[in-house]
C-alpha cells in the first residue's frame, strides 16, 4: 500500500509566467519576429503546463502526461499529433482573461503534483526522515528529541532493515523462500521496513476491543496486502523513471541551439494539451496476477517475525549503575483466548501478537506521526469508468468494497459500462464536492483536547484509576475487587483507542487547514450506499468531524437561506426541538440569539450554551454563521459555507411506506403533509408506556413482567426505543433489541444491579417490537416477503441478486467459508475463504434491510445527479442530504420528485420479475397485498425531509 502522510510543499516556478500587475516586457516582447513559430492548439480551451527544470519534476510531469499505451507501448507523447496553426499575427497580446486562465492553470498543475507526490513517494520520504535522524545521531552523538512513535520506529528502523536485507540476500534455496517468505525481495529493505512498523503499530493501538494485541492472521494478512499493494506502484514508477533518464539523455544530446528554439519549446510546454495517464491500465501491464491470501499470509508472517525479533524497547525507569538495562522485546507471538467477533462472548484460542505496555504509552498524543492511507485528494478524483477504473490517481481504487467476494468481484468487472453510468455519474458528483477544514472551529476543538477533552463528545485524555487491593482477605470483596480491576481494565483501553481515533482525525484537520480545498473519491458498498474511501475525517463520521468540515465554496444566505440556517441551527441543539414546526424551531432560535451570540463570541469561556446540544460542535459551527448574518448590515448577503441537512424521517420505514403504500405508515413517518412533524419514536415510546402501564397493574404471582413494569415505567421515553425502532426495518433481532435498550437504561443509571438490569431489558425489548408491529404491519408483511423470497433461493444454493433501479448489480456475500491451513514461519496458519455453499439463514434475514440499503442509496444518488444538474453543491450522508443554505428549498424540492419518481417504478414486480428470470423453476410466494396511497402527496408534504 502506498501512504500519504502529508502533502509537499508546492514549488512555484515563478519566473515562466508573468502577473498581471508586471509590465509585458523581457520574457514577453521579442524583437524576433515568431510569426513561424508552430503553436499547439486545445480545443474548446487551451490548457497550460508549467514547466520545471529539475529532472524530478519533469519525471512527475511525465507521469501527468502519460497517455494509454498503444500496442503495449506506453506513449508519452499523443499517438495523434495535435493540428498545428501558423501565428501571423503580433506575437503575445496577453489579455487579463488570458493571464488568470494561466495563472489557474498553474495552481492546478501544481496541486496534481502535489497529489501524485502524496500518493507515490511518503515512503520513501518517511525513509529518508529515518536516515537523516541517524546521520543527525552519529554526528551529534546524542538522540533527538522526538514523539513517542517516532522514537519508537527510529530504534526499530535500521535493525528491521538490515534483517530485511539479510533475509533477501540469504542463500537460502528459492523453493524456501517461497514457502516462507514469497517475494521478500520485491521491495527495497527501507520500504519493507516502514511499512511493517506503521502497519503493525496501526493494528495494535487502534484494536478496540483488545488495544495491545492482534490475531496473528490478520496481521499477517494486512501487511501482506499492505506490501503487495506497494509493489505495484514501486515497479511502474521504477520503469517510468527509467524511461524518463533515456528520454533526457537522449534530449540533452540533441539540445535546440539557438533562440528561436528555445521560445519554440517555451512556448509548445505552456499550451501543450495535458491528459492525466490511465494509471490502472499500465500498472496492469507490470502485475503477474494477485498474490492471494495465503501468499500475504506467509509474507506478512515472516516480516512480522523478524520485526519480533529485531524491536526493542527499555524502561524509562531510573536504573543503578549496577543493574543491567530493562531491555524487553517490543512484541511476542503467543496463543491467547479470545473473541474474535466482540459481539460474540465465546473465546477460542489464536495465535495473537502482544505489543509490550511500553509501546502503547503515549501512543496517543504521538499517533499522529503514523502514516495514513487515501488522504483527502488536493484534485478532484478521476471519473468512475470501472471496477478499478477511477478515484485516486495512483493508489489502488474500486468501485465498490466487495471484502473479499469473489462473486461480486466477477459480476462488477463484466457489468457493462452503460448500465453502470448513472451510479458511476453519482459517485462522481460525490467526488467533486470540494471540502474545507473550519479553522475557527478546530481552534476551538484543539483548546478543548489540550485541556484534557472529556466535553462535548470528546474521550477524557485521562485514564480511570485502578482500583487497589482491599486490605481483607474477603472472598467476597476480593471477587468484586477483581471485576472492578477488570472493568477498569477495559474503559481504559477503550479510552485509548478513542484517544489515538481522535488524535488522527485531528492531525488529518491540522494537515489540511491551510489548503484551500480538497476532495473525497467515493465508493459504494454492495448495496449500493456510497461512502467516503478516507476514513478518518470525513462527513459520514462523528459531529466532531462534521463540525470541523465545511464547503470550500461559499454563497450568499439570501432570505430563504438565512431562514434554513436558522432551522438547521435548531435541528442539531435536538433535545426535542427538532420535531417542532419550523415556526416552532424559529421561535426557539430567537428566544437563545444572546446564547448564541455568546456561544459564537467565547465559545470556551462564556455560558457554554452549546455544549447542550445534541450535535454540540456543528451547533457551534451553526452559531458562527447565525451570527456574523444578524450582525451584518445585510443578512442575505453573507457568505456561507455551512452544510444545511435535510434528514429523513425514520427514513428505512419511509421506504417501506412507499413500497406497502399504506396510509398509516405513511402519515407516522411524514409521507403527508401536517402542522408539524409526526414523530414515530414519540409514538411508539407512548404505546410502550400504554402496554407497561397495563402490565404493571397485573398479579406479579400470575405474570412476573409486572415487577419489571413497575421498574421501568418511568424510563420510558425516545430515547430508549429510537434505535430500536430506526433498526426495526433493517431485520433488528430480539437479542439486539435488548442490548440497544440495555445500552440506554444503563446510561440513565436508575438499575445498577447486573441481574435485574439485563431482565429489564429483556422486557423493554419485547414490549417495544410488540409496539412495532401495532403500527406497521404492513411493513412487516413486506419484510417477511422478501425474507420468503430469499429463503426459496437460499434453498438452492444461490445467493440472492437482484439489480438496484440506477443499474448496480447486487450479490449477497453470505457465505459459509471454507477453513484451509498454511504453515508460515511463526505458526500455521487457519485462513478462511468463500466457500460454494451460501448460508442460507444469513441470506435470508440479510435481504430485506439490504434490499432496503439499496433503495436509499438509489434514491440518493437520483438526488445527486438532480441537484448536479441544478447547479447545487450536494454531499450525502445515506438518509441525510446536504447543501449550501440558499440551496436547501430547490434541494428539498428534488428529492422528493426523485423520491416519487423512484416509488412510481414498479419495484418489488421488477424484483420478482428478475428472481423468475434468474432462477427459472423456483416458485415464489405472490407479491404481498398494498394499500392505495397516493405517492403524489410526498409532493406536499413539507416535514417529509426536515
Amino acid at each position: 500500500m502506498s501512504f500519504a502522510t502529508s502533502f509537499p510543499t508546492p514549488h512555484l516556478h515563478r519566473g515562466t509566467l508573468q502577473t498581471k500587475s508586471q509590465p509585458l516586457h523581457h520574457s514577453l516582447l521579442f524583437v524576433t519576429p515568431i510569426s513561424s513559430i508552430p503553436l499547439t492548439i486545445k480545443k474548446p480551451r487551451t490548457q497550460f503546463h508549467l514547466l520545471s527544470d529539475s529532472l524530478r519534476h519533469n519525471f512527475l510531469q511525465n507521469l501527468e502526461n502519460s497517455h494509454e499505451p498503444v500496442n503495449g507501448v506506453p506513449q508519452t507523447e499523443s499517438p495523434d499529433p495535435p493540428r498545428r496553426i501558423l501565428i501571423q499575427d503580433p506575437p503575445w497580446i496577453l489579455n487579463d482573461q488570458l493571464l488568470n486562465d494561466i495563472e489557474e492553470e498553474e495552481k492546478q498543475n501544481l496541486l496534481r503534483r502535489r497529489q501524485i507526490e502524496a500518493e507515490t513517494e511518503a515512503l520513501e520520504k518517511m525513509v529518508e526522515e529515518y536516515r537523516e535522524l541517524e546521520r543527525e545521531m552519529r554526528e551529534k552523538n546524542l538522540t533527538p528529541n522526538l514523539p513517542h512513535v517516532k522514537a519508537l520506529f527510529l530504534g526499530w528502523f535500521d535493525p528491521l532493515k538490515e534483517a530485511i536485507e539479510a533475509e533477501q540476500k540469504s542463500r537460502k534455496s528459492k523453493k524456501h523462500k517461497e514457502a516462507f517468505a514469497p517475494h521478500i525481495d520485491s521491495l527495497p529493505a527501507a520500504k519493507m521496513a516502514v511499512i511493517v512498523m506503521h502497519k503493525m503499530m496501526a493494528l495494535v493501538t487502534m484494536e478496540y476491543h483488545h488495544a495491545g494485541c492482534v490475531l496473528l492472521v490478520d496481521a499477517a494478512v494486512q501487511i501482506g496486502m499492505a506490501v503487495e499493494q506497494e509493489v505495484r506502484i514501486h515497479k511502474f514508477l521504477e520503469k517510468t523513471r527509467s524511461h524518463q533518464n533515456k528520454k533526457t539523455e537522449a534530449h540533452s544530446e540533441d539540445s535546440m541551439g539557438n533562440d528561436k528554439q528555445k521560445l519554440r519549446k517555451h512556448v509548445n510546454s505552456l499550451i501543450k494539451r495535458r491528459r492525466l495517464k490511465q494509471v490502472q491500465l499500465l500498472l496492469k501491464e507490470e502485475e503477474s496476477g494477485p498474490w492471494g491470501r495465503d501468499t500475504q499470509a506467509k509474507l506478512g508472517s515472516r516480516l512480522i517475525e523478524l520485526l519480533i525479533e529485531t524491536a526493542f524497547v527499555h524502561s524509562p525507569v531510573n536504573q543503578s549503575a549496577d543493574t543491567p538495562p530493562d531491555i524487553r522485546p517490543a512484541f511476542r507471538h503467543g496463543f491467547k483466548a479470545v473473541s474474535k467477533n466482540p459481539e460474540q462472548k465465546i473465546l477460542k484460542n489464536y495465535g495473537v501478537i502482544e505489543c509490550d505496555p511500553l509501546v502503547l504509552a503515549g501512543m496517543d498524543k504521538s499517533v499522529k506521526h503514523m502514516l495514513m492511507p487515501y488522504m483527502p485528494m488536493l484534485v478532484p478524483p478521476k471519473k468512475w469508468k470501472g471496477y478499478e477504473k477511477g478515484g485516486h490517481l495512483f493508489l489502488p481504487s474500486y468501485i465498490m468494497r466487495t471484502h473479499g467476494s469473489k462473486k461480486q468481484q466477477d459480476v462488477m468487472k463484466n457489468v457493462e459500462r452503460k448500465q453502470m453510468q448513472k451510479v458511476c455519474e453519482a459517485l462522481d458528483t460525490l467526488g467533486n464536492t470540494k471540502w474545507r477544514v473550519n479553522r475557527r472551529l478546530l481552534s476551538v476543538v484543539e483548546s478543548l483536547w489540550a485541556g484534557g477533552g472529556n466535553i462535548a463528545g470528546l474521550i477524557d485524555r485521562k485514564d480511570v484509576p485502578i482500583p487497589e487491593r482491599p486490605p481483607v482477605e474477603n472472598l467476597k470483596q476480593i471477587q468484586e475487587w477483581k471485576w472492578s480491576v477488570r472493568k477498569a481494565e477495559k474503559i481504559n483501553l477503550e479510552r485509548h483507542s478513542l484517544r489515538c481515533d481522535t488524535e488522527l482525525k485531528l492531525s488529518v484537520a491540522r494537515k489540511m487547514k491551510d489548503e484551500e480545498g480538497f476532495y473525497y473519491p467515493h465508493n459504494v458498498d454492495f448495496r449500493g450506499r456510497a461512502y467516503p474511501m478516507h476514513s478518518h475525517l470525513n462527513h459520514l463520521s462523528s459531529d466532531l468531524c462534521r463540525g470541523l468540515l465545511e464547503f470550500a465554496e461559499g454563497r450568499p444566505l439570501v432570505k430563504s437561506g438565512l431562514h434554513w440556517l436558522k432551522i438547521h441551527l435548531a435541528n442539531l441543539y435536538a433535545g426535542s426541538i427538532e420535531k417542532l414546526s419550523y415556526d416552532g424551531r424559529l421561535a426557539f432560535v430567537e428566544n437563545h440569539l444572546h446564547d448564541i451570540f455568546d456561544s459564537a463570541d467565547n465559545p470556551i469561556n462564556g455560558n457554554r450554551w452549546w455544549l447542550m446540544a445534541e450535535d454540540p460542535f456543528q451547533c457551534l459551527a451553526a452559531c458562527i454563521n447565525l451570527s456574523e448574518a444578524l450582525r451584518s448590515s445585510s443578512p442575505n448577503s453573507v457568505i456561507s459555507h455551512l452544510p444545511i441537512h435535510q434528514d429523513g424521517s425514520c427514513n428505512g420505514l419511509q421506504h417501506y411506506a412507499a413500497l406497502g403504500r399504506d396510509a398509516l405508515e405513511a402519515t407516522a413517518v411524514n409521507l403527508v403533509a401536517s402542522e408539524k412533524p409526526a414523530d414515530v419514536y414519540s409514538e411508539i415510546a407512548v404505546r410502550v408506556h400504554d402496554i407497561m402501564r397495563r402490565d404493571s397493574n397485573k398479579d406479579p404471582a400470575a405474570y412476573p413482567d409486572a415487577l419489571l413494569a413497575k421498574v421501568l415505567i418511568d424510563q420510558i421515553d425516545r430515547k430508549l426505543v429510537k434505535q430500536t425502532v430506526m433498526t426495526s426495518v433493517y431485520g433488528v433481532t430480539f437479542v439486539g433489541a435488548r442490548e440497544q435498550i440495555k445500552r440506554r437504561l444503563e446510561e440513565k443509571g436508575h438499575i445498577t444491579d447486573e441481574k435485574l438490569l439485563f431482565t429489564a431489558a429483556c422486557y423493554a425489548a419485547k414490549v417495544t417490537l410488540t409496539a412495532l408491529g401495532e403500527i406497521f404491519g404492513a411493513a412487516r408483511f413486506i419484510m417477511a416477503w422478501l425474507g420468503d423470497c430469499a429463503k426459496v433461493i437460499a434453498s438452492e444454493n444461490q445467493p440472492v441478486r437482484w439489480t438496484t433501479p440506477l443499474g448496480l448489480p447486487v450479490v449477497q456475500p453470505y457465505c459459509k467459508t471454507e477453513r484451509h491451513l498454511i504453515r508460515t514461519s511463526l505458526q500455521f496458519l487457519a485462513l478462511r475463504r468463500e466457500g460454494n455453499a451460501v448460508d442460507a439463514k444469513k441470506q435470508r434475514t440479510a435481504f430485506p434491510p439490504n434490499f432496503v440499503h439499496s433503495l436509499d442509496g438509489s434514491h440518493m444518488m437520483m438526488t445527486a445527479l438532480a441537484s448536479r444538474d441544478a447547479g447545487l453543491c450536494f454531499a450525502g450522508v445515506h438518509d441525510s442530504f446536504w447543501t449550501h443554505a440558499c440551496d436547501v428549498e430547490k434541494m428539498s424540492q428534488i428529492l422528493r420528485e426523485k423520491f416519487v419518481e423512484l416509488y412510481s417504478m414498479p419495484i418489488l414486480e421488477n424484483l420478482l420479475e428478475g428472481f423468475e428470470t434468474s432462477y427459472p423453476g423456483l416458485a415464489f410466494p405472490p407479491l404481498p397485498e398494498r394499500g392505495d396511497f397516493d405517492l403524489r402527496k410526498v409532493l406536499e408534504s413539507p416535514y417529509f425531509f426536515n
